[in-house]
């Protein structure tokens, strides 16, 4: 097999050499076939066979919450087949007739069904007699969209809102055609400081009377729309409006007949110097309860993500939940039985567990997730919220399925327990991930995750590759089967490396809202010097971790840590590998980048800190860049002005484009493969691997 090419810039070099180690598959060439046929073998047998992947169902709950209707593969016939399960009795029966859900789109009477039209206008079809009424009447010469849209309660009215996309400016992109005369093809992207989005919310009778625009005041930056749907009833409609930096949101309710114009109250209102809501939206939205009296919602107000239950007119409020522990996630409101279901965990946050409150507010926290259960776990509920697809695993354990009865968690039935991934993790040479925590200081404990070679000599010392991500939007240490790559750690590891992940400050760990907080204004500088910190810290508490061979890698976020950690550590890591990274941060897209940096207008030396690109003089190790000419997020201009800075500095490097993928690089047959051929072959040519 021939080695991957890379694309070669400056005065990159690659330099080959004999690793040094005890055992003869450390001792060989990096260019030996022997390793390279055993990692495509087992990356593919990961990403294009999936025989890692978990066997996953998605339940599909009769109304009455008697039983719920899945498929499975019929392991005789080896086609999909229907099976119903029984929730008291637990017994599974093939099925013929699977549980008719309402189709999407189609008005609560059943009359009427919400399509697109030619014109890209929404329509409503009568579904009896075909006729169609056109909802909405864009300009054809603007960049107009819908979304949002949903039917009044009684199915006389519809709700939407129109996005003009218009004056957010286009970027240039090359289509894969004819080679040389490759077409060109134009995005809008809406950059950091540039303008955005407009939008206006809309209310229209079914048959296309009596459109009203909702008289929200939009502020001339612009801002962002939340929850949108009908506020309980079938007169007034819920606005959940965020502002530009997501540092301000207010529930609206607004009655689009009052006084003919429309009449708006303001039932919540939150802001905070740093964000209220997040990239990943776990804290939007709210929930109606008490045939629409009152709400629940998710806020950080008191430094931890909580629920609060507070009345329509919002003049009453109660906490739901508290204590210093974040919510992970909402579950499930249970308002015949009064509670209020969710996630979170207390004491470890790299797990998730099952929990309830009473939903008045009266009682204290309850766990439903078994205690002797460690690891995360999701739950399906039954519509009267007494039953439960529930799925639990670990980082080492795949997952289990079963049908619990959330009262007493009592298991009905076991489903699925992937018994094949469950025989291989017993088999000999599996070395399950380890988990660590790591103080460095200042009250800063993060969590860490190992994982070792099979051949593992703890009397050793061995190199050590460092998986990043860093940033506000994710976790990468999560007692989760198949979490953050570590499938592919797991190939690295057996190629004689130690790969270890730390979660720093910053990152949307579920341990309060400072910790999240802490990088606001500034994204790299607090991550590159804690990820050193707990890596040196470490190398104290695990002796068999050699600090003359680091190596780091990461992916869009993580890449832009890699980048950081390999120009302002230098000599701390000695080979990083930045996978779609952004060195230019003030070229991102306005959407994640401002909710935690704002603009350069307004925050020049925030970005000014945290720009990779701005420390690239201190480039020392060998770097790899990969990136896909037709990324639409981290767009290849944002990288391409590294290139420059680096060739400008006359620093070795190597970068990788691969055409016209985005920003998974997964497009084209054999992609996800190749790309971490590339890293692992990067590695091996560039890091010594195994035991010395």
């Amino acid at each position: 097999m021939r080695p991957i090419p890379t694309l070669t810039i400056a005065c990159a070099t690659l330099t080959f050499f004999f690793a040094v180690g005890d055992n003869g598959l450390n001792a060989e060439s990096p260019h030996d076939s022997t390793w390279q046929q055993q990692a495509s073998s087992r990356l593919k047998a990961i990403y294009d066979r999936g025989e890692w992947k978990p066997r996953s169902f998605q339940p599909n709950w009769r109304s009455d919450s008697s039983s719920f209707t899945v498929r499975h593969r019929n392991p005789r016939s080896g086609r999909l087949t229907l099976w119903r399960y029984d929730v008291e009795s637990g017994e599974r029966v093939e099925s013929n007739s699977p549980e008719q859900k309402r189709e999407t789109g189609v008005s609560p009477d059943g009359k009427h069904k919400l399509e697109f039209g030619r014109t890209r206008n929404l329509v409503a079809r009568n579904v009896e007699s075909g006729q169609r009424f056109q909802l909405t009447h864009r300009d054809p010469e603007r960049d107009i969209s819908y979304r949002h849209q949903s039917w009044s309660p009684d199915g006389k009215r519809v709700l939407f809102a129109e996005t003009d996309r218009s004056d957010v400016k286009l970027r240039a992109m090359l289509m894969p055609s004819d080679p040389s005369y490759p077409r060109v093809r134009e995005r809008r992207f809406a950059r950091v400081g540039g303008k955005i989005e407009s939008i206006r919310v809309g209310v229209v009778d079914a048959d296309g009377e009596n459109l009203q625009w909702l008289p929200i005041d939009a502020p001339k930056e612009g801002f962002y729309l939340g929850q949108v749907g009908w506020a309980g009833n079938s007169n007034e409609v819920l606005v959940e409006m965020l502002s530009r930096f997501r540092d301000k949101r207010d529930f609206l309710i607004i009655d689009p007949d009052a006084d003919g114009d429309g009449e708006v109250n303001r039932i919540y209102s939150e802001t905070n110097e740093a964000w209220v809501v997040g990239s990943h939206g776990i804290n939007s939205g709210l929930k109606w309860i008490d045939g629409g009296k009152a709400f629940v919602f998710i806020s950080e107000k008191d430094g931890w993500r909580h629920a609060y239950r507070c009345s329509r007119d919002g003049e009453q409020e109660k906490k739901l939940t508290t204590g210093e522990y974040d919510i992970i996630d909402r579950a499930v409101i249970d308002e015949k039985g009064g509670w209020y279901y969710f996630y979170a965990s207390p004491e470890n946050a790299t797990q998730k567990y099952l929990y309830r409150v009473p939903l008045d507010g009266s009682g204290d926290l309850q766990r439903i997730t078994p205690a002797d259960q460690s690891g995360t776990h999701d739950y399906e509920f039954s519509p009267d919220a007494k039953w439960a697809v529930h799925t639990f695993s670990s980082i080492n354990s795949p997952p289990m399925v079963e049908l619990v009865q959330l009262d007493g968690h009592r298991v009905v039935r076991v489903i699925e327990d992937n018994p094949d991934l469950r025989e291989r993790t017993t088999e000999p040479g599996w070395q399950p991930t380890e988990f660590v925590k790591i103080d460095i200081g200042n009250d800063v404990v993060m969590d860490a995750s190992i994982t070792k070679p099979s051949d593992f000599d703890d009397s050793k010392k061995y190199p050590v590759f460092v998986y990043v991500y860093g940033e506000p939007h994710l976790q990468t240490v999560l007692d989760r089967w198949g979490a953050a790559q570590i499938d592919f750690l797991r190939v690295v590891a057996d190629a004689g490396y130690v790969t270890v992940s730390i979660d720093n400050r910053g990152t949307a760990c579920p341990k309060g809202a400072a910790w999240r907080r802490s990088v606001f204004g500034s994204l790299g500088p607090l991550s590159t010097e804690e990820q050193a910190a707990g890596l040196q810290k470490l190398a104290e508490m695990k002796p068999y971790i050699d600090l003359s061979r680091v190596g780091i890698w990461g992916w869009s976020g993580g890449g832009s840590n890699t980048l950081n950690a390999m120009f302002r550590k230098p000599d701390i890591y000695h080979v990083g590998i930045a996978v779609v990274p952004k060195p230019q941060p003030w070229l991102y897209n306005a959407w994640f980048q401002e909710i935690f940096m704002r603009t350069r207008e307004v925050n020049a030396e925030g970005y000014q800190r945290s720009a990779p690109i701005n420390f690239a003089e201190g480039l020392k190790g060998k770097l790899l860049i990969v990136t896909g000419s037709g990324e639409t997020n981290t767009h290849i201009q944002i990288i391409e002005g590294l290139v420059d800075r680096l060739i400008e500095l006359g620093k070795p490097f190597d970068y990788m484009v691969y055409p016209n993928r985005d920003h998974g690089l997964r497009e084209g047959s054999g992609s996800v493969v190749h790309v971490r051929m590339l890293i692992l072959r990067y590695l091996i040519e560039n890091l010594p691997r195994g035991p010395r």
